[in-house]
């Protein structure tokens, strides 16, 4: 099993990548397993030093900190994203395109 897990956040107001925004990676009991910052590009490469099993998992991405920390109003405090690993050997991308009052995910490659 060699599942990895990575993810890019993009701030569609401003066109940017959305960097030193906080990335949480929970279990499907809530039990934090990685996460990180983004880098300069948004993006945060490897969130656990671990290899992933087939499971339910989730990405709590702290949105309301970072729209706080530019000083932008925003209707979600954190933007959780549950998907699912199957079983085999891949590596997952969850990009998440953000604004202050909406949001939308995809699965990446």
């Amino acid at each position: 099993m060699t599942n990895t897990l990575s993810t890019h956040v993009l701030d569609a107001t401003a066109g940017s990548p959305a960097a030193g925004l906080a990335v949480t990676l929970t279990d499907e009991a809530g039990t934090p397993l990685g996460g990180g910052v983004t880098n300069d590009d948004g993006r945060i490469t490897d969130l656990t030093d671990d290899p992933l099993p087939a499971g339910t998992y989730h990405l709590v991405f702290a949105t309301g900190d970072w729209f706080a920390a530019r000083d932008v109003p925003a209707f979600y405090p954190e933007v959780v994203v549950t998907f699912r690993i199957p079983e085999g050997d891949g590596h997952f991308h969850v990009p998440l395109l953000l604004s202050p009052y909406s949001y939308s995910t995809y699965r990446g490659s």
